[in-house]
């Protein structure tokens, strides 16, 4: 199976700590999607769905001429907007219409179809709940990409682990060591692709050495990190 080449643009949301992306596959075949501890609210081909955080890579397969536009929350932001635990959603991707009422989600849908600018459709759409965010979302999500530990985050906030795990699951769609993991790689990976080699991405990034690194790329991405970054 191919990779599917595809352009892809993206820009700040309206939306706080949101980005809208579109993205035209230019030929047919499949595309490695990292999980990367976001929700995103996609529309392609007359079907308006979300996609949950993931817990290991999915492949999407696209043939070509298809058209995906987009909102992608960041980590603990999307629940409040769409009204829904992200552990509900986890390695999911569920029509709006189960979530949303279905005469609702039907609505955006065919508007989407028809309209010149679907981003903007789709932005205004997801405005439009009243969502009130919770600030615990960006502080643990913070705390945990200057790499705070579990503990010291609960004692932070005032809650226990077990409160904690319990947050996150509603926020992030798992617990807090598990989204530690998704974002560590996804930092290592970006030092990779600026050229840093190996070793010095496994030190850099937290991991024990390199053959941890290599471990959990093989473990969350499903390939070996050379190909990931040839992909």
């Amino acid at each position: 199976m191919g990779t599917a080449e595809s352009n892809y643009t993206e820009r700040p949301s309206r939306l706080p700590g949101a980005v809208v992306w579109r993205r035209g596959v230019q030929e047919t075949g499949a595309s490695r999607i990292l999980p990367d501890g976001c929700m995103d609210v996609i529309h392609c081909d007359g079907e308006l769905f979300v996609a949950g955080p993931d817990t290991t890579a999915h492949l999407s397969w696209s043939p070509a001429g298809r058209r995906f536009t987009a909102v992608r929350f960041s980590p603990g932001t999307g629940p409040a907007v769409l009204g829904v635990a992200a552990s509900e959603l986890r390695d999911q991707r569920v029509p709006l219409q189960n979530l949303w009422p279905r005469q609702r989600a039907r609505r955006l849908t065919e508007a989407l179809d028809d309209a010149p600018d679907r981003a903007a459709v789709l932005e205004s759409a997801l405005l439009s709940t009243d969502f009130v965010p919770d600030p615990l979302a960006p502080h643990v999500l913070a705390r945990l990409r200057a790499g705070g530990s579990v503990a010291g985050i609960a004692s932070e906030v005032g809650l226990s682990e077990r409160q904690l795990h319990r947050r996150g699951l509603f926020l992030y769609g798992y617990g807090l060591k598990t989204l530690s993991r998704i974002l560590r790689l996804n930092g290592a990976l970006d030092l990779a692709r600026r050229g840093m080699a190996f070793a010095t991405v496994a030190a850099t990034a937290g991991y024990a050495d390199q053959a941890h690194l290599a471990r959990e790329v093989k473990a969350l991405a499903g390939v070996p990190m050379g190909e990931l970054l040839r992909a």
